[in-house]
């Protein structure tokens, strides 16, 4: 059985956690297939991903059947496991699209870090996140990164340590989470989000992505002639030309959606 499901609707594909039965908890299939679908190339008439969880819950971590076998599992074993996982969060990350998370339910553990990955997450009010992992004598190590740079040090110390689960409202006071909505608005407010991404320029988006991961936590004087460089890049493409022409003489910029 698939462990995903992946639908098209004009620029937006959706991608679907659906193992219901299992809280679209993560095991080898789920980490193999999301590590598949984010590394192969999208259509190039996509403009934003969606991903969500089938039932209950958003994703509940790690399955249970999973981690007994990871019992018995070798250093070795170990260690190639977390890799697979690594990969799996890196490709994410690296999608060249925004990625736009919609939590209900819970976010537990490796869905905690599902969510550090999005660049846009809409939750339910009554979501539940948690960075859990110390509860079961581990540690969320291969999310660090991703929920790190999401968090800061100081949540994440207390997050972290703890492994206390916490509302939407506090995934929101420490940017996990960048809207809280009632469950019934969260489609409407993830369609809110579409419209403004898709009302930018496709090439601009998805540079202002990279740039941010190369810039984030350098000393400005370190990444001047970066930011330079690509600003000057931008000015002279053909997009850059377009939307500026566009823009001063008061026209429709070409890569706005029909109807906008």
């Amino acid at each position: 059985m698939a462990t995903l499901t992946i639908s098209t609707a004009g620029p937006v594909v959706t991608v679907s956690l659906n193992r219901p039965e299992a809280r679209n908890a993560f095991d080898e299939h789920l980490v193999a297939e999301l590590a598949a679908w984010a590394a192969d190339p999208l259509p190039p008439h996509v403009r934003v991903a969606v991903l969500r969880g089938e039932g209950k819950v958003f994703s509940a971590g790690a399955d249970v059947t999973w981690m007994s076998r990871m019992v018995t599992y070798s250093r070795e074993e170990n260690v190639r496991d977390a890799r697979a996982v690594s990969a799996m969060f890196l490709a994410l990350d690296a999608l060249p699209v925004p990625l736009v998370g919609r939590v209900h339910g819970a976010a537990l553990g490796g869905g905690a870090g599902l969510a550090s990955v999005c660049d846009i997450v809409v939750a339910a009010d009554n979501a539940v996140f948690g960075f859990t992992e110390a509860k079961l004598g581990i540690l969320p190590a291969v999310i660090s990164p991703f929920a790190l740079a999401k968090i800061g040090r100081s949540a994440a110390r207390e997050l972290f340590l703890t492994a206390a689960r916490f509302s939407a409202q506090r995934a929101r006071e420490i940017g996990l989470v960048h809207a809280v909505v009632p469950e019934s608005e969260l489609d409407a407010t993830i369609e809110g989000y579409v419209r403004e991404l898709t009302s930018s320029a496709p090439g601009a988006v998805g540079a202002a992505k990279k740039l941010i991961a190369s810039v984030a936590g350098r000393p400005p004087s370190d990444v001047s002639d970066l930011t330079a460089e690509t600003i000057a890049a931008h000015r002279v493409s053909a997009e850059g030309q377009a939307g500026m022409r566009a823009f001063m003489e008061k026209r429709r910029a070409p890569w706005l959606p029909d109807g906008d």
